[in-house]
């Protein structure tokens, strides 16, 4: 049975179009390469629509890639060669003029005996990932 995880709503100092329009396109997420450590991500690849790269300690790559937009509000991605079956998405909701705010979801079938070690940790990073999301500078990666 899947569980599904709901990072907590971050806010960001923009409209939903300029967010929507960086966070669509997946190739924007090179900018980030300083921030990934080397030793744990391997063969990395990026393309607008899709990521595939090898972790330490997994066998094979996998790959998430972008399944369906809806402009300005929705992207959700499909998970690839992972032994469970995951789906994420993105929503944005503009509040006022320079308000749009966001929330990040995992929908994710994992094991029972594996579920108590992975849902903090998981929810933690869905809140991380929503924290630096908030502070990514829109308006001169457009």
């Amino acid at each position: 049975m899947a569980s599904k995880y709901e990072s907590k709503i971050g806010q960001i100092p923009c409209n939903d179009q300029l967010v929507y329009s960086v966070l669509s396109n997946l190739e924007n997420l090179q900018r980030f390469m300083d921030a990934i450590p080397q030793d744990k991500v391997k063969e990395l690849e990026i393309t607008p629509d899709a990521i595939r790269m090898k972790i330490d300690g997994m066998a094979q790559k996998f790959t998430i890639r972008i399944v369906e937009k809806e402009e300005n509000k929705t992207i959700k991605f499909g998970v690839d060669n992972l032994p469970m079956d995951v789906n994420m998405w993105i929503q944005l909701k503009q509040v006022a003029e320079q308000d749009t705010r966001i929330k990040l979801t995992i929908k994710a079938d994992i094991p029972m005996m594996f579920r108590m070690m992975f849902e903090k940790k998981l929810q933690q990073g869905l809140d991380q990932a929503v924290d630096m999301l908030c502070q990514v500078p829109y308006a001169s990666w457009a």
